[in-house]
C-alpha cells in the first residue's frame, strides 16, 4: 500500500505539469524498435544496426516516399543509442554508431521537415541495460534532449522502482516543460503498474504525459496484435474516455511491412489501430516496403480517420456469435468510422445488418464508403439492410456520413 500512497502523493502534487499544447492528433512516425530492436553489430549488419546512418535512410525514405506529406514526421530512435555519461554526468550517444551525435541527427530530421524523437528510461538503467535516468539526472537529461533539439521522448520504466516512476515521470513531464523546447512526452508508466485503476489514475495521468503504453509490447504476429486488441476492448470502458487531443493510449507499434502478418491481418491492424484513435508508428523496414503495404499504411481516408480533430477514441459496440465485431468511431460532421472484424478463420463472412441493428438512431440518409476500395454505398437509412463480406483475420472499413443533396456530406 505505501507505494501507492506515493503514487498518489507524487501525482496530486504534479497536477497540470504537462501543458505543452502538442499532439492534439494521434502522432505519426516511424518508430525503430519491433523491427530492428538492438541490433548494435554494426560491424556485421552496418545497414540493420541502430545507428545513424540507419535514422538518416529512414529519414529520407519518410521525406521523399510520401510519408511526411501524409503526416509520418517523427523519426523515433528507440533504446541502445547511449554510449554512457561524460565526466559532468551528461548522456552521449554510442561514438562509433552515432559519430556525429544526437543535435545532429535532429538537424538533419529537421532540414526534411520531420522531427527526432528519442528514449531513455526512468530506472538505473534502459530494458538493454544501458544508462537510464536515475531521478538526480531528470533536470540534467531533460536539459541535454532540448539543447539537442530532440522533439519527442519515450521515457520507459525498467529497472525502476513503482515509488521512482510515481516521483520520476512527473518530474520529467516538468523538466521538459521548463527547458522552454516543446517535447512531446510519451510514457511507459501505466505499463508497469498493471494498466488499470486504482493503481493507475488515467485523469492524473493525462495531465503528465501526451501518450502512454498501457500493456505489453507488441511482437510481430497475430497472436500479440489480438492479446492487445483483447486488452483494449476487455478495459474500454476505463481507457476510452480518458484519450483525447494531447493524450492518447498508445497500443504500440504497427508492424505493416514485417514479417508476423498475412495482408489481411495487416489491413484489420491499420484499420482497428485507427478506430481507437492511436498513434500510428510504424517499425519497418521503410527502404524495402512493398507496394501493397505501402498502400495500406498511407491510405489518405485512413490517415483523416485516425486524425479526426475530435479525438473521440472507438469502441466495440457489437460482438456477433459468428466471431463478426464491429467497432465505432465518432468524427466530425456527424461521421463515423465503422469497422466490421472478422475473428474467422474458415472463409469470408457476409454479414448482414443494419444501422438501427447498430444501434443508430435518427433519419435521414447516409452513404458509406469503403476505407479500402473506396466503393461507396449509397441510400442508407436506419432501416436499410447491407452485407459485407469479410475475410478471415480481416476488416470492412467504412466512413459514412450523412448526405443533404447530391450525395454531399454535410459540412
Amino acid at each position: 500500500m505505501l507505494w501507492k500512497t506515493v503514487l498518489l502523493l507524487a501525482l496530486v502534487g504534479q497536477v497540470r505539469v504537462l501543458e505543452n499544447g502538442l499532439l492534439r492528433t494521434p502522432p505519426m512516425g516511424w518508430l525503430a524498435w519491433e523491427r530492428f530492436r538492438c541490433n548494435v553489430n554494426c560491424d556485421e549488419d552496418p545497414k540493420n544496426c541502430i545507428s545513424e546512418r540507419l535514422f538518416m535512410e529512414m529519414a529520407d525514405r519518410l521525406a521523399q516516399d510520401g510519408w511526411r506529406d501524409l503526416g509520418y514526421i517523427y523519426l523515433n530512435i528507440d533504446d541502445c543509442w547511449i554510449g554512457g555519461r561524460d565526466e559532468n554526468g551528461h548522456l552521449v550517444p554510442d561514438a562509433k554508431r552515432f559519430p556525429n551525435g544526437i543535435a545532429f541527427l535532429a538537424d538533419y530530421a529537421h532540414s526534411l521537415g520531420l522531427k527526432l524523437g528519442i528514449y531513455e528510461d526512468v530506472g538505473n538503467f534502459t530494458c538493454m541495460g544501458y544508462p537510464g535516468t536515475t531521478l538526480d539526472k531528470v533536470n540534467q537529461d531533460a536539459q541535454t534532449f532540448a539543447q539537442w533539439k530532440v522533439d519527442m521522448l519515450k521515457l520507459d520504466g525498467c529497472y525502476s522502482t513503482p515509488e521512482e516512476r510515481a516521483k520520476g515521470y512527473p518530474m520529467m513531464a516538468a523538466a521538459l516543460n521548463a527547458t522552454g523546447r516543446p517535447i512531446a512526452f510519451s510514457c511507459s508508466w501505466p505499463a508497469y503498474e498493471g494498466g488499470l485503476p486504482p493503481t493507475v489514475n488515467y485523469s492524473l495521468l493525462a495531465d503528465t504525459c501526451n501518450l502512454w503504453r498501457n500493456y505489453d509490447d507488441i511482437q510481430d504476429s497475430w497472436r500479440s496484435v489480438l492479446s492487445i486488441l483483447d486488452w483494449f476492448v476487455d478495459h474500454q470502458d476505463i481507457l476510452q474516455p480518458v484519450a483525447g487531443p494531447g493524450h492518447w493510449n498508445d497500443p504500440d507499434m504497427l508492424l505493416i511491412g514485417n514479417f508476423g502478418l498475412s495482408f489481411d491481418q495487416a489491413q484489420a491492424q491499420m484499420a482497428l489501430w485507427t478506430v481507437l484513435a492511436a498513434p500510428l508508428f510504424m517499425s519497418t523496414d521503410l527502404r524495402a516496403m512493398s507496394a501493397r503495404n505501402m498502400d495500406i499504411l498511407q491510405n489518405p481516408l485512413m490517415i483523416k480517420i485516425n486524425q479526426d480533430p475530435l479525438g473521440i477514441q472507438g469502441r466495440r459496440i457489437l460482438k456477433e456469435k459468428s466471431y463478426i465485431e464491429v467497432y465505432m468511431r465518432p468524427l466530425v460532421g456527424y461521421s463515423y468510422a465503422l469497422v466490421f472484424f472478422s475473428r474467422r478463420t474458415d472463409m469470408p463472412y457476409h454479414y448482414r445488418s443494419s444501422l438501427a441493428q447498430l444501434n443508430f438512431t435518427g433519419s435521414g440518409l447516409h452513404e458509406a464508403q469503403n476505407v479500402y476500395t473506396g466503393d461507396v454505398i449509397s441510400g442508407l437509412r436506419t432501416e436499410t439492410n447491407f452485407t459485407v463480406v469479410i475475410n478471415p483475420s480481416g476488416v470492412v472499413m467504412w466512413y459514412l456520413y450523412p448526405v443533404r443533396n447530391l450525395g454531399s456530406p454535410q459540412q
